[in-house]
């Protein structure tokens, strides 16, 4: 008979993402991540597999959970160009949070480990083209509620700019601390729904 975990598998996920969001894959060491998630070596391996396997289980769990609230945001009834405006702004109101904004830095890490690991970047096409999707069809509907002039002449272009620009918040928050030119960046990206 097996031993139970003396952890909480879930906690010690977002605590990975907390770890490699602040330091990256590569700076943080094996010790580093053992000592910061309070586990023993053989419990990481026997839970997780390699740092490598505990790397993509964090940014799964931090990428399907954050996709999964946008998507639910841009299907619910009501103005688009408000749900649009909603998802970047809780970007923002995460970011400016110290404890929130920890896990969020994960995303950093990920891509710059996809030139070198190809189930990562696999991983990431699917998630990308999933949240275009979600946001193509948000500005279809959009369209068709007339929220959107007619100048809109590739949706699909619309779509992928708007994901894409949300994704680069992370980044941008890493190099700034000035959360007011953080609006203002959302600010001009959404004045292309005007």
């Amino acid at each position: 008979m097996g031993r139970n975990k003396e952890f909480d598998t879930a906690l010690v996920l977002h605590k990975a993402m907390e770890i490699f969001g602040q330091n990256g894959y590569e700076g943080t060491s094996l010790q580093e991540l053992l000592s910061y998630l309070g586990i023993a070596r053989q419990s990481l391996y026997d839970t997780y597999g390699t740092k490598r396997d505990l790397f993509l289980s964090a940014v799964k769990m931090y990428l399907e959970g954050k996709n999964a609230a946008v998507m639910k945001r841009l299907e619910a009834p009501g103005s688009v160009k408000e749900a649009i405006r909603d998802i970047f702004q809780e970007g923002v109101n995460v970011l400016k949070d110290p404890e929130r904004s920890k896990s969020c830095f994960i995303i950093n890490s990920a891509i710059e480990q996809i030139p070198r690991d190809s189930d990562l970047s696999l991983y990431f096409e699917g998630q990308t083209k999933q949240l275009e999707d979600a946001f193509y069809q948000a500005l279809v509907r959009a369209e068709a509620q007339g929220e959107l002039k007619g100048g809109h002449v590739d949706v699909s272009a619309l779509a992928r700019y708007l994901n894409q620009t949300r994704l680069s918040l992370t980044f941008i928050a890493k190099v700034t601390t000035d959360f007011d030119q953080l609006q203002d960046y959302i600010e001009v990206s959404l004045s292309v729904l005007e």
